[in-house]
């Protein structure tokens, strides 16, 4: 539906390209008519302090009913395993090789460099 709008202005223009997102980040650029004036001052973001933040999270972090946040959260893991796209029968039989192949190789890498250390030992002090 939203592909039928009509994007043009009134002047006929496309506005649909100056008003959707690119993907790409615009360098900031300030404009002569909003540059701040320059009274000397070092320009600051007006933020909240720690302890304002501190106040506000306090109060929200163990509030309500703990029977409550379990089902929440388990609602939001149930939710999460809903957007995960799940391997076919396929795919989750060739991961299975690969893991169990790489498994046996790694126990009989080690495993040689076992050997070949308790020989060197054994010649060494032998």
């Amino acid at each position: 539906m939203s592909d039928e709008r009509d994007t043009r202005g009134e002047d006929g223009e496309d506005t649909a390209a100056a008003t959707r997102p690119s993907g790409k980040r615009s360098a900031r650029r300030v404009r002569a008519s909003d540059a701040p004036v320059d009274n000397g001052s070092v320009a600051t973001l007006d933020r909240p302090s720690a302890s304002r933040k501190a106040d506000k999270s306090a109060g929200k972090a163990k509030t309500g009913n703990p029977f409550k946040r379990v089902l929440k959260f388990l609602r939001e893991v149930i939710a999460e395993l809903r957007k995960v796209i799940w391997p076919n029968r396929k795919q989750m039989v060739t991961y299975t090789a690969v893991v169990l192949v790489f498994v046996v190789f790694m126990v009989a890498f080690i495993a040689g460099i076992d050997v070949a250390f308790v020989k060197g030992v054994d010649w060494l002090f032998g």
